[in-house]
């Protein structure tokens, strides 16, 4: 969800549209007409958004070129622009869910949730430009009754991918599937699948009616980690759908990388190890040596102290969080401490 107040203004500049469209090889000038699905399904998008109409615009419009029906619902958490106003004039079929009070990007999301209908619903950022033919693909995983979510393949703006989906380790910490690698990584080994990642994230509704919606308790940054380990908890299938695709500009919010950002990931790591309370459990000592590591790594990156100061104020958040189970098949128990600290390096670039 794209915030005015730390999305520098040249993110809005139209440099990084057409390096966009030529990583979506699919995407011409002309939508193709719209077909009924293989697999039917009625789909709703919630798209949350915090101003920085600029980008939601290039979303809405990537939406409208769907291949297949499918409802928009945009939840104005508050936009402190004329979100409102150009979404009334320029795009009266979208359904408009207006929060006088900004109440955060898992709030906002789920207020979208409990609106939809649908038997599919999908999660897309304000920052994403969907390919025609996204929830055409995203949705046929969910044809196996097992499949609670899927993840679709999110590029960069140089065409190399954001993420596949995320994974989880041991410690209940997650990471981006594929983070950096070329496209055609996707056909080569990769960390399991815990579920998808927030930039564009569908799931089964009769799945989230069993395991519940966002934790609101998360500020932004691991609401959808903690959401796929509830769903692989519950017994609910991760799916991938490599051939459903979209662009995410990424870190329009806080800024990828800023204090903003950094303070807020780690408000996240901290709430979900308190949460799960990975540090009474066998891989404590684990956790504890790789939160040191990585928050003196981030001071002496960075100068300050934002990582450390998130994850003690989320640490203290997760005292009021309902305690979740560490019996969660999905995480993927290959990825050693050496492997965890390399995907957080990973992560920067």
């Amino acid at each position: 969800m794209a915030d005015g107040r730390h999305c520098t203004q040249i993110l809005l500049n139209d440099w990084w549209r057409p390096v966009a469209r030529a990583a979506m090889r699919e995407l011409g000038e002309h939508p193709p007409a719209r077909r009924a699905p293989s697999v039917k399904f009625t789909v709703d998008v919630i798209v949350p958004v915090y101003g920085n109409w600029n980008l939601t615009r290039v979303c809405l419009d990537s939406l409208v070129r769907q291949t297949i029906p499918h409802r928009v619902i945009v939840v104005d958490d508050a936009s402190p622009d004329d979100t409102l106003t150009r979404l009334a004039a320029d795009y009266p079929a979208v359904e408009v869910i207006a929060l006088e009070v900004n109440s955060g990007f898992a709030a906002a999301c789920n207020h979208g949730l409990r609106a939809s209908t649908a038997d599919i619903v999908v999660l897309v950022n304000n920052d994403v430009e969907a390919q025609p033919t996204l929830l055409e693909r995203l949705i046929e995983p969910f044809a196996d009754p097992a499949v609670g979510s899927a993840s679709p393949l999110v590029l960069r703006p140089d065409g190399r991918i954001d993420a596949l989906g995320i994974t989880a380790d041991v410690t209940m910490a997650g990471f981006l599937r594929l983070h950096g690698a070329p496209d055609n990584a996707v056909d080569g080994p990769t960390q399991r699948l815990a579920g998808p990642y927030g930039a564009v994230a569908a799931y089964r509704s009769t799945a989230l009616a069993e395991v519940g919606l966002l934790d609101e308790g998360i500020v932004m940054y691991g609401e959808e980690l903690d959401l796929a380990l509830r769903l692989s908890a519950a017994g609910w299938r991760p799916a991938a759908a490599p051939a459903a695709r979209a662009v995410h500009l990424g870190g329009a919010t806080s800024g990828r990388g800023s204090t903003t950002q950094r303070l807020r990931a780690g408000y996240g790591r901290g709430y979900l190890l308190r949460a799960y309370r990975v540090l009474r459990r066998r891989h404590a000592v684990r956790a504890i040596v790789t939160e040191f590591i990585v928050c003196l790594g981030d001071l002496a990156l960075s100068h300050d102290l934002a990582s450390a100061r998130g994850r003690l104020a989320g640490w203290r958040a997760g005292a009021r969080a309902t305690p979740r189970t560490a019996a969660v098949p999905d995480v993927d128990a290959s990825i050693g401490l050496l492997a965890s600290l390399r995907l957080r390096v990973r992560a920067r670039s």
